[in-house]
């Protein structure tokens, strides 16, 4: 299990499913008489991709595994293969899929009401969160979840840009997690993100009597590929949503979260009025 707190950083099961799906790839293509350099073009892949996947280190798109077992006939072996993948997958897993496809995604919405994302938090609230949840890390723990938390705010600035949106709980920064000086540094960030180009953030103020969010926080990833997926978590416990009737939900709530929420110029002007109160 991995530490819920937006973060993706925790501690990473070992898990063989990438492997064992791999390993079914590799054998249907020498079952085909193809090498991966002849089955890349057939599908629309590079060979680097074929191989990652055969290696176990990337996991397939869904277009991947339909091109794959289109080319190479399997009778459905391939597909049965990436649905028990999908139903065996655990949070560590899913966070190993998740870093990976936030490399390549070409937009990123979050709805957040229990603590700022980690793509947005300074370092000093990512160290205050981490020094205020059991079972409490080590300094050498703490140390590292922070540097991976920090490394995977480079997304925002990526060319090309990514689309980024938030929609955040004003609750979050009344809490004054850490402290008074560690709420100016996280209203700070919040206000230099929301400057980027590619960055919107949203606050949804305390008192709104009509609110879409009340079922919990969740994500929306589009691809490199242009393929949505979602993803929602509790305690010590995650699950990835790609069934499209789930996805149609989760967008359909985050377009009526982003309606709800003040806009990004409103959003910025309350951030300046907490900021000074602090």
């Amino acid at each position: 299990m991995v530490s819920t707190d937006g973060s993706g950083d925790g501690q990473v099961e070992p898990d063989d499913n990438l492997r064992s799906f791999g390993e079914t790839v590799k054998a249907s293509r020498k079952r085909a008489g193809l090498t991966q350099e002849q089955l890349a073009p057939l599908i629309g892949y590079s060979v680097q991709y074929v191989g990652s996947v055969e290696q176990g280190r990337r996991h397939p798109s869904q277009k991947f595994v339909t091109k794959t077992e289109a080319v190479l006939d399997t009778f459905g072996v391939i597909d049965i293969a990436a649905r028990q993948l999908t139903r065996r997958r655990g949070l560590a897993t899913w966070f190993r899929r998740w870093a990976e496809l936030e490399e390549v995604a070409v937009t990123l919405n979050t709805y957040e009401c229990r603590s700022v994302p980690g793509l947005l938090q300074p370092e000093s609230y990512a160290r205050a969160l981490i020094d205020n949840v059991p079972p409490l890390a080590t300094p050498e723990e703490a140390e590292a979840r922070v540097a991976v938390r920090l490394e995977r705010q480079n997304l925002l600035h990526r060319a090309p840009y990514a689309l980024f949106s938030f929609v955040i709980e004003q609750a979050l920064i009344e809490r004054r997690t850490g402290g008074p000086q560690v709420t100016r540094e996280l209203v700070d960030r919040l206000l230099e993100c929301g400057d980027l180009p590619n960055v919107d953030v949203q606050i949804m103020p305390l008192v709104q009597p009509v609110h879409a969010g009340t079922d919990g926080p969740f994500r929306l990833l589009e691809t490199d590929e242009h393929e949505w997926l979602g993803y929602t978590e509790g305690q010590q416990t995650g699950q990835v949503i790609s069934d499209p009737k789930d996805i149609s939900l989760l967008h359909q709530r985050y377009a009526k979260l982003r309606i709800q929420a003040l806009n990004p110029a409103d959003s910025a002007g309350l951030l300046m009025r907490m900021r000074g109160s602090l």
